[in-house]
């Protein structure tokens, strides 16, 4: 998809958003679990998303990418989502798997604990620190399209993946020394 195109669109066509959604559609529901951690709200905010993106394509100004655009669509939803009464009373349990292809049984059990409990490091970290290591390690994302999708600047993000990575690395450390892992 041309995205010099779509910043001229007053009205999205059905194929385009299809294209969108096949192009994005698993890196919005991702980003959108990632801050609500409710598989459920993902799927809500993903539609959402897209749904909001037919409607408005008119507001894209091609300033950023389009999936940066996607992704602060998401962004701004999922926090609305967290805002929410109900959020506030359901607190999420449990944590992100990766999965990937593995040799043998042996190897995929290790590597599922090891997953797992990086991942669950990673969502322990405050939200402004999993936010950015997240958008840079799993989205690819520049330090500016990260600065320009949060509202910050490059120095800020710079400094909070430099914290994140700092964390994650004292807690596994900690975990070794005290056996945890």
């Amino acid at each position: 998809m041309v995205e010099e195109v779509l910043k001229f669109m007053t009205r999205m066509d059905d194929f385009t958003l299809r294209e969108l959604m096949q192009t994005y559609g698993q890196d919005i529901w991702n980003y959108a679990y990632l801050i609500t951690r409710r598989h459920e709200a993902a799927d809500d905010i993903a539609q959402d998303v897209f749904v909001r993106a037919y409607m408005h394509i008119d507001r894209f100004r091609g300033d950023s990418s389009v999936k940066t655009w996607l992704l602060s669509i998401t962004r701004n939803a999922a926090f609305n989502y967290r805002r929410s009464a109900f959020f506030r009373k359901v607190m999420p349990v449990g944590f992100v798997r990766l999965r990937g292809t593995v040799l043998s049984a042996e190897q995929q059990a290790l590597d599922h604990i090891v997953t797992d409990n990086l991942w669950n490091i990673i969502m322990r970290l405050p939200q402004k620190y999993r936010e950015v290591l997240v958008l840079e390690a799993r989205y690819d994302m520049t330090l500016k399209e990260i600065a320009h999708l949060l509202g910050i600047s490059e120095g800020a993000v710079k400094s909070r993946l430099y914290r994140a990575r700092a964390k994650i690395s004292n807690t596994l450390k900690e975990e070794v020394e005290y056996g945890t892992v």
